[in-house]
């Protein structure tokens, strides 16, 4: 019974705001401060995880077999091993399934408190911290209405996936009443389906025309590849069976929803605990952790780990009146297929963005190969625009204006220098990329993103510096008045800015989940492109200076009227080279990384 906090190495004000959020928000699954009213009457710990069958190391003993209404009886919980959390409770002995009875007085209220369940305060008593102890004591007080018989149950967490539920205790009895046999108690298991282990992996064999298949990456089999994520389901009268793989560290988990957003959906997951495999049926509400149930809906369970990769696999029926959270197979869903990391048993939030069906289909319908992405169209828009626009537009203007306002003096493109029509043309063009592929997270999301890390911050710093650009250009001062060098300081100034902001986010932005794209080698192209602009920049400004100029091989000797004229032809077309040249790189660069976008 603790609380499972699966960022909690993330320590970050983002996460900590998101973190807290959800505890607001939603209900924990697990509780290290021993507030389990919600386990009141099964008296299951919400730990996704099995009560343990064994021989109990632990005891219950009470300090008297006879009881009247009102009196005071001393209940130990002790152990030969330690316990982390407990919750005991006293009970109609003809009725261990029924509610509580009776109320509890704390013998130390550093280590226990008491829990209001039935309605009734402190008639149930848990830890206070996951702190490890050998013996807990309590006083129960026998109300007026007790039954003849009372029975003191106890489930014990020795560790967050290792607990016994519902131990049987003394059964004490009023006056001379004799004590009837304790009636056995009712074990609550998630989804108790037998399990198999394996023989060998999956195959994708099949896939289109015996079963359904959603893989990723496209055509690989998961009985050869460690890094193919694998989904299969396959009809066969009233039941689909499904089989799921993945290299994963701790789960690997499959969805059936009605949409593309992770919400009120039908959840599978797969989870290896220290080498074993539990595989349960699970419900999610909006992003809050998944909901376990509580029906047995899973039959022919089998699973498998083996070099990294978890694999398992269960079927189902078409319709599970007995748990009505689970979607019928006969209607149509998007696919989801996730994994991520999981300690005792607990799942933490998935590492990558899930694997989401390109369409919808229906379960027992035709076989088919369903193709799927990790990336939402619209974000892909986004870093597609972005990249565009920094990488080419942007830069090319910034170019133009930085080393090409002496060519082409007497050649007009309409009705003004070639050169600024070109940076007027580019920088517009920036501007309006940017803006567009601003919007598209913000309409994917819906709201800000908690997640994305400095991307956004980054993304909206550029925006304005972005917006600023064609404002301070509109009201600029005329080229011959006194404050002209204010505007171009900050025009040139707010330009650079803006570029070098804008590069900073494109290393953030394709690190995000929404759209990661492979690592390092796209790195590495970003890291290409920005050396081979700073280079062909300093090319440009050595030319500018003279230090890269062509040579007469008479250096001493005057030059005449049409040596200049020529001088200054070779250097519009030095320029103009080295422009195509860095286009041409850019293009590369570019194209690289679009091509990346959309692979994914």
């Amino acid at each position: 019974m603790r609380i499972a906090l699966p960022l909690l190495k993330m320590w970050n004000l983002q996460t900590i705001l998101a973190i807290f959020g959800s505890l607001c928000l939603t209900s924990i699954s697990a509780y290290k401060n021993g507030k389990v009213e919600k386990s009141c009457e099964s008296m299951m710990p919400e730990h996704h995880s099995q009560p343990n069958t064994t021989g109990s190391p632990y005891t219950l003993t009470v300090d008297a077999r006879k009881f009247s209404p009102g009196d005071n009886i001393r209940v130990t919980l002790s152990g030969s091993e330690h316990f982390e959390g407990f919750l005991i409770q006293a009970r109609d002995a003809t009725n261990p399934d029924g509610p509580a009875i009776g109320s509890f007085t704390l013998v130390d209220p550093v280590i226990s408190q008491r829990l209001t369940c039935n309605r009734i305060e402190g008639s149930a008593v848990s830890h206070t911290s996951n702190a490890k102890k050998t013996e807990i004591q309590v006083i129960w007080k026998a109300p007026s209405n007790a039954p003849p018989t009372v029975q003191f149950l106890a489930t014990v967490l020795a560790h967050y996936k290792i607990f016994w539920l519902k131990l049987p205790g003394p059964v004490i009895s009023q006056g001379d009443v004799t004590p009837a046999p304790s009636q056995s108690t009712t074990v609550m298991s998630t989804n108790s389906a037998s399990t198999s282990i394996l023989p060998q992996p999956f195959t994708s064999e099949g896939c289109g025309v015996s079963k359904s298949c959603l893989i990723d990456p496209v055509s690989c089999n998961p009985s050869v590849d460690t890094n193919c994520f694998f989904l299969s389901y396959s009809t066969m009268d009233q039941t689909v069976s499904f089989e799921l793989s993945g290299p994963a560290q701790g789960y690997v988990s499959f969805a059936l929803s009605k949409d593309k957003w992770m919400g009120d959906d039908d959840t599978y997951l797969c989870i290896n605990d220290e080498g074993r495999v539990s595989v349960e049926a699970a419900h999610t509400t909006g992003r809050t952790y998944p909901e376990l149930s509580s029906k047995s809906v899973l039959t022919d369970v089998g699973w498998r780990v083996s070099d990294g990769v978890i694999q398992c696999k269960f079927s189902r029926s078409i319709y599970t009146p007995q748990d009505p959270v689970r979607f019928s197979l006969n209607n149509s869903y998007y696919l989801f297929v996730a994994h991520g990391t999981a300690e005792y048993g607990m799942i933490h939030r998935h590492t990558r963005q899930p694997l989401i069906s390109s369409h919808n289909q229906i379960i027992t319908g035709p076989s088919e190969i369903l193709t799927g992405s990790r990336s939402p169209l619209l974000m892909k828009y986004h870093g597609a625009l972005m990249l565009i626009a920094w990488m080419l537009a942007g830069s090319t203007g910034k170019l133009m204006a930085a080393y090409f306002k002496p060519d082409w003096p007497e050649q007009t493109l309409f009705g003004q220098k070639i050169w600024f029509q070109v940076h007027r043309m580019l920088m517009s063009l920036t501007v309006l990329l940017t803006a567009v592929g601003f919007v598209f997270p913000f309409v994917y999301r819906g709201k800000w993103s908690t997640r994305a890390g400095a991307h956004p911050y980054l993304g909206c710093t550029v925006v304005i510096l972005t917006f600023c650009q064609p404002l301070m250009a509109a009201f600029r001062p005329a080229p011959n008045t006194s404050r002209r060098w204010i505007f171009n300081w900050l025009h040139w100034g707010v330009g650079n800015a803006a570029e070098i902001i804008a590069v900073v986010s494109m290393f953030y932005g394709i690190r995000q989940e929404s759209l990661l794209l492979p690592y390092p080698w796209t790195t590495g192209v970003l890291s290409a492109f920005v050396v081979w602009t700073i280079v062909l920049k300093l090319v440009l400004k050595l030319h500018k200076h003279d230090i890269i100029r062509k040579g007469s091989g008479k250096e001493d000797e005057l030059p005449v009227l049409s040596d200049i004229s020529e001088d200054v032809t070779w250097d519009t077309k030095f320029r103009v080279a080295v422009l195509a040249v860095f286009v041409l790189g850019n293009s590369a660069f570019c194209i690289s990384l679009l091509a990346s976008i959309g692979e994914l």
